[in-house]
């Protein structure tokens, strides 16, 4: 597998995010691309031990800040790290893309102007692997303040794929987060899904 990792992800880039590109191509041997302003990635991995792992790195002129509006950025910084990493992972030049960077410019870049969404799927949601013993997903803790019943429907969906193909469990539990147990619970939105 081929992963590229956002270096200007982190808002201490590209520090942290090389560094754990190298912690995590050493446990699990997978092969990493590090993408970013390239002086500055190289110099961080010259104080990293990379003898034996399968790392490399590719230019990226542009950085979408945390600070920056999403849409906006998408447009304007074509050359962002997350622009080029998404376009490797769209042209089959790699297979996952990991970021810490702005979640918004993420979703813009993949789903305006590399990736798209998958037919059908009306929005995007974001999953997260909770770090506890039975590592539960949670798909879209938040990233769509204004959600309908179909949404919430697909984003099951996706997370039940996704845990079931990537996970290897079968037939897995999908339940929906309320603010209570008791019937009648919840707003209409829960209510009505």
């Amino acid at each position: 597998m081929r992963i590229v990792v956002d270096a200007m992800g982190s808002d201490a880039h590209p520090v942290p995010d090389v560094a754990g590109a190298v912690m995590a191509a050493r446990e699990f041997g997978e092969a990493i691309i590090l993408v970013g302003d390239e002086a500055q990635v190289q110099a961080e991995l010259a104080n990293q031990d990379i003898d034996g792992l399968q790392i490399e790195v590719r230019h990226a002129s542009e950085t979408i800040e945390m600070t920056d509006k999403p849409g906006e950025a998408s447009r304007a910084k074509k050359d962002s790290s997350m622009h080029v990493g998404l376009g490797m992972v769209k042209r089959g030049d790699a297979d996952a893309f990991v970021s810490a960077g702005n979640t918004g410019g993420i979703l813009a870049v993949a789903t305006l102007h590399t990736l798209r969404r998958i037919r059908g799927i009306k929005r995007p949601a974001l999953g997260v692997l909770f770090p506890t013993l039975e590592r539960p997903m949670l798909i879209d803790n938040g990233a769509n303040a204004d959600c309908k019943p179909q949404y919430l429907l697909q984003f099951g969906l996706m997370g039940s794929l996704y845990v079931e193909r990537v996970r290897g469990i079968e037939r897995p539990r999908v339940a929906l987060l309320s603010n209570g147990e008791e019937e009648g619970k919840g707003n209409q939105l829960i209510k009505d899904t």
